[in-house]
This record gives C-alpha cells, structure tokens and sequence, in this order.
C-alpha cells in the first residue's frame, strides 16, 4: 500500500521512461516492470497504452517465439506481455476492450491449425477471460459477431486451455440476463451436440478427455446455479438440451459403435455419473430420490436419462465380462490377465450410481444380467484392488439399505407380490453373499494359518459382514433380511451365526483397540520432580498451573530463539528479556485462603528447600523475620530530598530507604547504601550484581555466598553496596531463576535454573539490567 502514499522508492523504470527513444522490450526486461504497473506507475501506464505497444503486447501472446532463441528465455517476453496485460489495470481493460483492432488481433489466434502451443494458449486464455470478466458485454457481443467462434472452440477442445476458455464464458459473467443470453446464444449454437459428437472412438483421447469435462461442468454449474437462483423462471437451455433422452442415447451410441475404445467408454460413462448426481431440486419431469442422510428436496434425476441408460444396461454388462484388451499386467504377487481396467470400474461405479436411484425397472435387469453377481465374483478375483472393493461394497450396502417406498411418492421400488424387495433377496439367495463371506473368510484364515499373506479385501469383507449384521439388526429391510438369514441351509445359518459371535466379533474388539496410547507424556529432564514425594497429588490443580506455567515459559523462548543459534541473529538489548515476553499470558489461580493449601506449601518449604549457608550457620532459622537497621547517615541521605521527611512515620522512612535501593539516583557512583553496624548483623545482603563486597566474592557467586551472617573484614570499608558500575537502569521483576533468590541478567544472557514446587510457589525479586 506504500504507492498510495508515494512512499517507495524510485525505481530504474523511471530513470529509463525519461528517455525518448526508449523501447517495450527495454522495460520489460526490468524486474520490477510487473511491480510497477501494478502499482498505477502513471509514466509506465501511459506509455504500455501507445497503440503501438499494446499491439506487441498483443503479438508476443499470439505469434510462436523464433525457433532459434534459448529455452530459458524463449518464453520470457510473451509471459510478462501476459502478466501486464492480465495485471487488471482500467485503463488497459478499457483501451482492450474498446479497440476492435486489437481485439481481432488476439481472436487471431484461434485461426491457427492444431494442435495450439499450449503456453500461447494459456496466455491468450487468460488475456480474453479477464476480458470477459472486465468488459462481458463488448466481448460477447464480439464473440457473437464471428460466427465461427464456436466452430474453433471445437475445433481446439483438445487444448485444456480453450476447453478453460469455454468454462470461463459460462461463469465469468455475474448479470443473470446477460448470462442467460449467452446460455441461450451457445444452445443455438448446438455446442452440447457438437461436444457429445467429439466423444466417440474415432476422436482422439484428448479430445475426449476435455469434451467430457466441458459437459461435466456445464452440467454442475448449471445445477449450482439452479440452487442458488430458486426463483428462476427460465430453465438452464444447456442442461435442458443435454438431459434430452436423445442425446443421451447418441452419446451411448458413439461409445458403443464397432470397436470397443476405453477412453471414449470413459468419458461417456463421467458424464452419466454426473448427470446421475443428485443435488438439485426437483422439477417437472424428474424422479426424486434420496440416499441415507439427504433430503428429499435436493435430490432428483431425470427420467430421460434413466431410460437412455437402461436401453444399453446389456452393452455394460458385457462391458463387465468382455472389457477392452489389455495386456497382461505383472505385479509384485502375480500376474493379472487380465487386469481390472478403468473401463470395468466406471462400469461398477455406474451401476452403483443406477442402484442408489432404487429404480424398479432397472433392478430388474440387473437380476437378469446377474450384473450383481459378477461383480461379486471380481470382488473376490481380484484380491489386491480396493478401489474395486470399494464400490462393490457401496452396491451391497445401497441394496441392503434400499427403502420400501410406494410409487406415488416418486421413488419406485421392486417389490413382489408379498412385499418383499426382489433385488435383496436375488442378493441373498442367487448370488448366496452369506456363504460367499464365510467361505472367503475361513480362506483367509487357513492362509494366514500356513504364513501366508492375509488378503487385500478383508476390511471391505469385514465391513460387508457387519452391515448385513446391521441390516438383521437395525436397518429399514430388517424383517426380510432376518427370514432369508433363517431360510439358509441349517449347515450355513449355524456357521453364520458362531461366525458374528466369535470371528467377527473378536475382529470388531480388535480394531476398536487404540493403536496410540492416550496417556500424558512427561518431560524426561534431569530436574523432573516426584510428586508423590513432595505430597502434590498427581491430579491437582497445582501440578496442572506448574505445569502450564513451564509449557508456556518453553513455548515462549522456543517460538522466539528457534533456529537462531548464532547471537548475530537476535537482538542483543532484546536476548535478556526473552523470558518475559509473556509472562503476563501466564494464567493460573491458587487459592491460598484455604488452610489446606497452606499446610501444603509449608510441608514443601521443610522437606524440599535448602538453606543457603555453607555450614557456618545450620542451626539457624533462615526463615525467622530479621530487622535491619540503617545508619543515620543513610537515612538523612534518604531524606536530605525533602523537607518534611522529618515528620514522616516509620514506615514512610522505610518506604524512602526502599525507594533509594530500588530507583537509580542522579548521583551516579556516589551513591551508596549504608548499612548500620553498631549492632551486631545477623545477616548481611549481597546482591549478585557488579559491586564491592565484604568478602571479596567473584562476580558469579551465589548460594551460600550470597547470603552470610560474618563479620566484614576490618580492611575495608564495609557496609556500602556500590552501583558505580551500572551503566543503565535498574528495575524490579519476578525472578525467572527457580534454583536461586538473586539472579543475575546480563545482555545476550538468559540464567536456566532447574524448577522445583518449592521455588514455583514463593514470590522473589530479582536485580535484572535493561
């Protein structure tokens, strides 16, 4: 957003525009040109909408780059002439789509022989449908203009980019009117005729492949568009012309003339499955289903299409038995000869599409093919093939869960005489799915028994099982499933019945076992504590706020310092805060009005904290209250700033001692803290910071050093805690160090002491340099 304000830099573009002489391809090698026409560079705006450079704009998209060139660089001047003009600019959109020139310049290329340049294509894809998108009604009136714009895109269906192109004038276009002009205008153009004609063996794969998806779209968008717009009065002439029971049968027709072509066979077999999706309203002329979990009113197929498709139920059959040559396919764990085939699996998945519709007339040829029988057979065939098994598991569970519904509702069901669902019992008793189940099972169980492999379709078999065990149980056929289940052989029932008891039940048990364990996991540092030593419950609200508060300290200088081992990536002033980026995120809440919780920390204080003497002071209370005394010349330094510190309280005079050792004073070096010594000292405070001592400690000392109860050696001056050496502030925060009272921070340099409950739960302060 910088350009708005004119804030960037000047780039070399304008260096360059200050020149008379020059050139398109000069600014175009510049690698900030996209940049800055997207930026409204008003010089470079004006000078790419010469008449002259929008031209070579316009030809670089359209014409074959020299043969010759690198092919690194081949591509380069018409792929940035495609980014700035696709760069959205108003003014480019408008000189564009006002110029009829140029706009035949560009429609130019459609005149071409195929097969396109795909890249060209793209290009002059992407030109034109932000065109549409900008500028519809100059375009499509264009478009309209030349009557052979339909006939190109035909022509060019094979190019993914043209077959884009097709799309794009369908939903580029937002006005409902405007929209239903070119719906009508392409149905007058018979573009759904003319994309079912390409869809047929003698046509090349590509051709098919890209006229099936342009159907595919059409139909979901105009499905889309119906959901969206209810109160249309006008229907989808696109859609209305391709579910015509005719088209249907010349797209059948093609796929099966003569010879058998399995990318033709394919893309007709995609398209019915669309046109069999159910995800629109219903309207005049359609039957209404609804599969489990949908609504009736957004389902609906059209009648026309299941008549077309039920006309040629027999070719798919033997589609079934007599697929397209293929060659032997070897594999890993055997030979297949021949293989499944894409064919044979669109062909399953079509009739899994037919089976959910739950139609009379077509459940009864299907009994007749026996289609549910040999697709039974490929299921136990073809043993490594779960995308197989998976539809035909869909095509039994759609059978066993097939409503009983009257024919004035819509929906048409195969029932005989007594009630019963035909296809369920040709399911149970011709193709015999019990036996079938027990047998493969008891198969696979002596293979494995041998070290042998288990089978690949034995979870599809598993589920399969359990939905006939639902269906006898809970499911809308219950009563008819439960008397074929007793009609078997005494043999098969007692089998099927110790088979859900033990086999299958033993299976369910097992693969509802957790695989991963759902246990917390604790951290295994050197510094983890036993709680049940220190008295803290393993489900106690203090371990849990201990814990959240370590996750959160972790997650803090994680998330902060990741990757940056180097101190030259952080910043040096900032490296000695890290840890109290977000302490004020720590969020706990201990209650320690309660007696309970009180006896709690005084338990933890005995039994875990160390005392931090070195041995010369082990009997003494390090607890008990200790009073220190300050010399009267610290206390008039203290009070020398103002005039009515002399009728101030005790504890006013102590508040002004505390305010001199927390706060830094003007004086600098000269200012020093005295300590009383007429008294004898019980204990003395050092603090771990630069200063002068009376022992002489290192700079790094702390424990039992810090905190001492000697005599001051006579040889220096005792008493005086100096802060000559501070170069910046001082300022008071929470101490982060768990293991001692004083911590010292330096910058670039963070103290990690272990944590103990004992440290957590007291309050402490600490010296720390900004």
């Amino acid at each position: 957003m910088f350009w708005k304000f004119d804030l960037h830099s000047s780039s070399h573009i304008d260096t360059l525009l200050e020149r008379e002489d020059v050139t398109l391809k000069e600014l175009m090698d510049e690698e900030d040109v996209l940049q800055e026409c997207k930026a409204q560079n008003r010089k470079l705006i004006e000078f790419l909408l010469k008449a002259e450079c929008l031209e070579d704009l316009v030809s670089f998209i359209i014409e074959e780059p020299p043969q010759d060139m690198d092919e690194k660089i081949r591509y380069k001047y018409p792929n940035i002439s495609c980014e700035l003009l696709t760069s959205d600019v108003s003014q480019m959109n408008d000189r564009l789509g006002e110029d009829e020139s140029l706009l035949m310049r560009l429609y130019s290329f459609l005149l071409n022989d195929s097969p396109l340049n795909p890249l060209l294509a793209s290009f002059f894809s992407k030109v034109l449908s932000i065109l549409i998108s900008r500028k519809p009604e100059q375009i499509v009136d264009f478009l309209k203009k030349k009557r052979d714009f339909v006939d190109l895109i035909i022509k060019h269906i094979g190019t993914s980019a043209i077959m884009d192109l097709l799309l794009r004038l369908l939903t580029c276009i937002e006005p409902p009117q405007p929209r239903q002009d070119v719906l009508n205008w392409l149905n007058e153009e018979q573009i759904i005729q003319r994309l079912v004609e390409i869809v047929h063996p003698s046509q090349e794969e590509d051709r098919h492949s890209n006229a099936s998806q342009s159907l595919c779209e059409i139909v979901r968008l105009s499905r889309d568009q119906m959901l969206q717009i209810q109160n249309s009065t006008e229907p989808d002439p696109l859609l209305a012309t391709l579910e015509k029971q005719e088209i249907i049968e010349q797209l059948l027709s093609n796929i099966f003339h003569k010879e058998k072509n399995e990318s033709a066979i394919v893309s007709a077999i995609q398209i019915l499955l669309t046109l069999l999706e159910t995800r629109r309203p219903t309207f005049e002329g359609h039957i209404e289903i609804c599969p489990p979990g949908m609504s009736h009113s957004a389902c609906s197929v059209n009648k026309s299409v299941l008549e077309a498709i039920r006309g040629r139920l027999g070719s798919f059959h033997e589609l079934l038995l007599e697929p397209p040559k293929k060659s032997v396919m070897k594999t890993t764990w055997g030979v297949l000869d021949p293989p499944v085939g894409n064919t044979r699996l669109n062909v399953i998945r079509l009739i899994s599409s037919l089976l959910q519709t739950n139609t009379s007339s077509i459940n009864e040829d299907l009994m007749e093919l026996n289609s549910i029988g040999v697709i039974l057979d490929m299921f136990f065939k073809y043993t490594w093939n779960n995308f197989l098994h998976t539809q035909v598991e869909i095509c039994i569970a759609l059978i066993l869960a097939s409503p009983f519904e009257n024919t004035e509702n819509s929906t048409i069901t195969d029932q005989d005489s007594t009630g019963d669902n035909l296809l369920l019992k040709h399911l149970f008793q011709k193709c015999q799915l019990i036996e079938r189940i027990l047998d493969a099972w008891e198969m696979n169980e002596k293979k494995q028994a041998e070290g042998g492999r288990r089978h690949g379709y034995m979870g599809h078999l598993t589920r399969i099982a359990n939905c006939v065990v639902h269906s006898t149980d809970k499911g809308p056929n219950s009563a008819l499933v439960q008397r074929l289940v007793k009609d078997l052989p005494d043999a098969v029932r007692e089998r099927w019945e110790a088979f859900c008891t033990s086999s299958l039940g033993e299976t369910n048990k097992r693969n509802t076992v957790d695989l991963v364990t759902t246990c917390h996991i604790h951290s295994s540092s050197d510094d983890e504590i036993d709680f049940k030593e220190t008295g803290f419950s393993q489900d106690s609200s203090l371990q849990q706020a201990f814990s959240d508060y370590q996750m959160q300290q972790m997650t803090s200088n994680f998330i902060d310092q990741f990757g940056f081992n180097d101190e030259k990536f952080a910043d040096q002033d900032d490296i000695g805060n890290v840890s109290f980026d977000r302490v004020s995120d720590i969020n706990f809440t201990l209650n320690t009005n309660e007696s309970g919780n009180i006896a709690l920390f005084e338990a933890c204080c005995k039994e875990r904290i160390q005392q931090f003497d070195d041995g010369g002071s082990d009997e003494e209370d390090i607890w008990e209250e200790k009073h220190i005394a300050f010399t009267p010349e610290s206390q008039r330094r203290s009070s020398s700033g103002s005039t009515d510190s002399e009728e101030s309280t005790d504890s006013e005079e102590e508040d002004g001692a505390k305010q001199d050792l927390f706060e830094p004073s003007s004086a600098g070096a000269e200012d020093k803290m005295e300590v009383d010594l007429s008294e004898p000292p019980n204990w003395s405070a050092n603090f771990d910071v630069p200063m002068e001592t009376t022992h002489g400690a290192p700079l790094d000392s702390v424990g039992s050093d810090v905190w001492s109860t000697e005599e001051p050696m006579p040889t220096k001056e005792t008493g005086w805690a100096s802060f000559s050496e501070f170069t910046s502030s001082l300022r008071w925060c929470p101490a982060q160090d768990h293991k001692s009272a004083w911590r010292r921070q330096r910058p670039g340099y963070t103290s990690q002491g272990n944590q103990s409950p004992s440290s957590f739960l007291l309050p402490r302060m600490s010296w720390e340099r900004q």
